[in-house]
């Protein structure tokens, strides 16, 4: 089981954008000295998160770290040019001697569509359209390539070319069962973001990408999630970061506010919030691979203005206590 952490760089109340940047290299470093297998960055164009450049950050963290992997989580390629996600990432690679992976999605948010100029009736398309480009450029060698929405495209080649061949693409997902289906039918790995409900409401998703032609390949879900060295402090740090969160989002897309009885609903059984000891979360991420058969588990944590100190711990304990517990447990 890889164990990693994903972030959006949110950003905080009370730190600049600046330190927040610091903030967040030295959460990466930390993850990589804990020995946690992979950093993950969202790609956002909203105020209240930080990146919309993932592979700036993640080459900086490239150049203070050995071991860990470096993904976007996700690259939004909707709105993106595919050949120069591709060159961005194939470079990230070359910095990092071998460590970058691409994580694509058609994104939760849709601030970069009018931002980039795209129109949002082209969704679909755009996505599967980008995503054909990229997997082309994958392969290397020439291309001759066309289609709708981005110019034709013919050349020997694309460079720079990446350490790994072929360079990881990942397809990013909230649980549309058509989106599910494409990544098995392309045989490219999953990744399955679980911010609601409760993880077994997933096993039909897991089923349909299996059955479909998925079969074999890897899986990882995310979610959200905080440690510290008890249930009680952990809640206290993390609840009203993440209820916060999930209220102000809420007021754009006309959700229920959550409230905190609901928000303890979901850390119990297998609801989607990963908090508490690091035996309680080693538990959960346990529990979740029982049902799901994931190989790589993502933790977001750095929700809202949760203090860098608090993170930091968390991180910590996620790569020294929760991980060993949990391959001890998968190994046995």
């Amino acid at each position: 089981m890889e164990i990693g952490i994903a972030t959006f760089g949110d950003v905080s109340r009370d730190v600049t954008p600046a330190e927040r940047i610091k903030q967040m290299l030295k959460e990466a470093k930390l993850a990589d000295e804990v020995g946690l297998d992979l950093y993950a960055v969202g790609e956002h164009h909203r105020p209240d998160y930080m990146i919309s450049a993932p592979t700036v950050l993640l080459a900086a963290v490239a150049a203070q770290t050995e071991r860990i992997r470096l993904s976007s989580a996700v690259t939004v390629l909707s709105s993106e040019d595919p050949v120069r996600v591709w060159q961005q990432f194939a470079e990230l690679d070359l910095i990092s001697g071998g460590r970058a992976e691409i994580m694509a999605g058609r994104g939760s948010f849709t601030e970069s569509f009018p931002l980039f100029g795209y129109d949002l009736k082209d969704y679909e398309p755009l996505f599967a359209e980008k995503l054909d480009l990229l997997l082309k450029l994958q392969d290397g060698g020439p291309i001759d390539w066309r289609g709708d929405h981005r110019p034709s495209l013919q050349a020997d080649g694309i460079f720079p070319r990446p350490v790994q061949s072929p360079l990881p693409i990942w397809i990013a997902v909230g649980g549309t069962p058509a989106s599910i289906e494409r990544a098995a039918r392309l045989r490219l790995p999953l990744a399955l973001a679980i911010i609601g409900g409760r993880v077994s409401n997933f096993v039909g998703h897991v089923n349909l990408y299996r059955s479909a032609g998925g079969e074999g390949s890897p899986l990882a879900i995310q979610m959200h999630g905080f440690v510290a060295e008890n249930a009680t402090q952990a809640n206290s740090r993390f609840a009203p970061e993440q209820i916060e969160l999930m209220n102000r989002i809420g007021r754009e897309r006309g959700w229920r506010p959550m409230t905190n009885q609901q928000y303890l609903a979901m850390t119990e059984g297998d609801g989607a919030i990963v908090v508490g000891s690091p035996e309680d979360v080693a538990e959960k991420i346990i529990g979740a691979h029982r049902l799901l058969g994931n190989s790589r588990f993502l933790m977001q944590m750095g929700v809202g203005s949760i203090s860098h100190e608090h993170v930091m711990e968390s991180i910590e304990l996620l790569g020294t206590k929760v991980a060993p517990l949990v391959r001890a447990e998968l190994a046995g």
